[in-house]
């Protein structure tokens, strides 16, 4: 059993990465009595954090916003700050901690106090970040939406825009949020499709309220990196491919990000790239530019397509070059004729 003070950080961290608890879950995680539990949670609310409870076999215990921020030795100043931060690495702002920026994020400003979290939505609407093209943007609010629904188990409705411009409505059970490349992905189950599915955060437009809440299900896969690199590089293709890249997979991974293909270790110095593109001639100029020898291993149709035009290219370079014109010849000629060029 865990002492008093460890176990009230664990019962705090228990509430904080779920939106409800029964009194009898949290004393099964805890391997102390519902009579504790409660004792643990008043504690938790002398100190300021604001645990909210409901009566009967369907309420339990969920950790809430209240009247002034918990002690997280963060002033309002210091946690206004955070949270401005934290929106704006999420939002591509700074390369690599997009991901856990949106975890952090949507834990902060649960408990937020609504004086703060007015502060905190002045200084994103008039502050204007001057940041790289680094493709589509996904608004901060709709990333910790989505965080949020992930968290609760919460089926989530949204409008959703294809590539090619079609509007939907979808509704789902969503699993995961995957960053790749300042691009979001939620991973969720589909229920009109029945079937996973990988959308776009940046072309989805949430339309709550949400729910109910569902039971998760096994996910399409345990590495959803991986799933959804495939999916977004590969699967989403008419035309595609595998090669034997002639180097290492820590090597091609710093040329082919996970939206161009997958890698796939075959020993120290070759990985088999999975990819795709619209057409076969991209796909060629796609391997031919990662800079790579490469063998074509499927589809066989590719092989041929690089012949053709292996013998384009030899065909360009066996033509002469033009005879260059002499120095200004023709120009100097001409104007000599006109003899009113000069005037001016």
């Amino acid at each position: 059993m865990l002492e008093t003070s460890a176990r009230l950080l664990r019962l705090l961290s228990l509430l904080q990465s779920h939106r409800e608890w029964t009194g009898a879950e949290l004393a099964g995680r805890l391997d102390v009595t519902a009579r504790t539990v409660r004792r643990d949670i008043d504690r938790l609310r002398e100190l300021g954090y604001p645990v909210h409870s409901a009566p009967g076999t369907a309420g339990g215990y969920r950790l809430g916003a209240g009247a002034e921020l918990p002690p997280l030795l963060l002033d309002d100043d210091e946690a206004v700050a955070v949270a401005v931060g934290l929106r704006t690495a999420a939002a591509g702002g700074v390369e690599g901690i997009e991901e856990t920026s949106v975890r952090a994020l949507a834990k902060l400003e649960q408990v937020l106090p609504h004086r703060l979290q007015r502060r905190v939505g002045a200084l994103n609407a008039f502050t204007v970040p001057m940041l790289g093209a680094g493709g589509p943007r996904v608004d901060p609010n709709t990333l910790t939406e989505l965080a949020h629904a992930c968290r609760d188990c919460h089926r989530l409705r949204f409008d959703y825009t294809t590539h090619d411009g079609t509007l939907s409505r979808r509704t789902v059970e969503p699993h995961r949020l995957v960053c790749a490349q300042r691009r979001w992905y939620l991973v969720a189950w589909d229920v009109d499709r029945a079937d996973w599915r990988t959308y776009r955060a940046d072309r989805i437009t949430p339309t709550p309220p949400h729910g109910p809440r569902f039971t998760p299900r096994t996910p399409p896969a345990e590495d959803l990196a991986a799933y959804v690199s495939h999916g977004i590089s590969t699967r989403a293709y008419a035309q595609q491919a595998t090669v034997l890249v002639h180097a290492s997979r820590e090597q091609a991974a710093e040329r082919i990000g996970p939206a161009a293909g997958t890698l796939e270790a075959v020993d120290a110095q070759r990985c088999l790239l999975h990819t795709g593109a619209h057409s076969l001639d991209v796909l060629v100029v796609h391997l031919v530019m990662t800079g790579f020898d490469f063998e074509v291993r499927e589809p066989p149709e590719l092989l041929d397509r690089i012949r053709e035009i292996r013998d384009r290219l030899s065909r360009a370079l066996a033509v002469p070059p033009a005879a260059a014109p002499p120095p200004g010849g023709a120009d100097r000629t001409r104007g000599t004729r006109s003899g009113s060029s000069g005037a001016s």
